[in-house]
């Protein structure tokens, strides 16, 4: 059975009068002005663009700019052929970004990902030649496929954003991001991610097959010629860069967050910890990045401060993969779904 399309609230048309607002539970009385038109039309003109090649994975989209916004990563999980590829391939060419895909395989090693040093004949000295980690947007494909230790290998430039080879640190690009791809249909000769390590992805996405009015305008286009391999031909063009990302990062850093919600988020990640469902809940790490999207996405939504439902709207693709269920629960057909669907429902909401 499909898992449901990750949650992603409509953002209000309107630009809300944060500034004269009165201060509420959500809004602190000091929250700066709202956030700036221009920064967020560039990304919404990135929504568009890459709707010109991938139908019917909009929240998606939205989620991945969230990602780039919080500086985070993120696990894709979907069936083959629901435009994995294709939606990180886009998304790189309207944000003027580059990017590189890596085949995880069984036999794939820990220098194919970062790179190794290389014996040059000519000098007689060992020069490093980078791997494809050293790019913008990384696109792990598969990344269940391959050894843990070559899994591991991305640890250090999920978190550090550096690369150490022979004791010698090299920084990544700026932005960098890994997108790791998972199938869950088939799990034969695959090594499942630990739980350390699906903790440092910042959001775990579902895509969803498409459907059927979607499916028959991805026929159309097809029928009317559509290459996805050329991105230029189906008008898909650079609408922001590198620069619009950093300045929107700096603004999303201002967003505000009152005790209230801090309180709400915190109650919400507790409450997995209790959950008799459930045999490992949130950690400090997934409370710290439901904040982290939540601000994201309020700023996105064209506020200065976070509410209750910014962070109800984070909670699933936020969450999801830092739960595991007890083995008696998955028999009886308990999803983590439904369980962060229970405890968001008996979290009380602030006023």
């Amino acid at each position: 059975m499909t898992e449901p399309a990750t949650p992603q609230p409509t953002p209000p048309t309107a630009e809300p009068a944060a500034a004269q607002a009165p201060a509420t539970p959500d809004r602190p009385a000091d929250a700066p002005p709202a956030p700036s038109q221009e920064l967020r039309s560039a990304l919404a003109a990135v929504r568009t663009e890459v709707g010109k090649a991938v139908v019917g994975q909009d929240a998606a989209v939205t989620s991945l700019l969230i990602a780039l916004l919080c500086q985070g990563h993120v696990l894709l999980e979907g069936v083959p052929g629901v435009a994995k590829t294709l939606l990180v391939r886009t998304l790189a060419a309207a944000l003027d970004l580059d990017t590189r895909r890596v085949q995880f395989t069984p036999d794939l090693m820990p220098g194919d990902v970062t790179g190794s040093l290389v014996y040059d004949a000519r000098t007689a000295e060992f020069s490093f030649r980078e791997g494809p980690v050293f790019t913008n947007l990384v696109l792990a494909d598969e990344i269940n496929r391959t050894p843990p230790k070559t899994q591991s290998s991305l640890l250090e430039a999920m978190e550090e954003r550096q690369v150490s080879v022979d004791g010698t640190p090299r920084r990544l690009p700026d932005p960098f991001l890994v997108i790791a791809t998972q199938n869950p249909v088939e799990y034969e000769g695959t090594y499942a991610l630990p739980e350390a390590q699906l903790d440092r992805f910042l959001l775990k996405l579902v895509l969803p097959l498409p459907e059927r009015d979607q499916e028959v305008e991805v026929l159309a286009r097809h029928a009317a010629g559509f290459d996805p391999r050329d991105l230029a031909a189906a008008g898909v063009r650079p609408v922001a860069d590198a620069a619009v990302l950093e300045r929107a990062r700096a603004e999303v850093a201002q967003v505000q967050v009152s005790r209230e919600v801090l309180g709400y988020a915190v109650d919400v990640c507790r409450a997995t910890r209790f959950s008799p469902s459930l045999s490992l809940g949130v950690s400090p790490r997934g409370a710290t990045a439901l904040l982290r999207t939540a601000r994201a996405w309020a700023w996105l939504s064209g506020r200065s401060f976070v509410t209750p439902d910014d962070i109800k709207a984070l909670a699933h693709p936020t969450l999801r993969h830092r739960v595991q269920l007890r083995a008696e629960a998955e028999l009886e057909g308990v999803t983590a779904e439904g369980v962060l669907d229970t405890v968001l429902a008996s979290v009380p909401v602030p006023r």
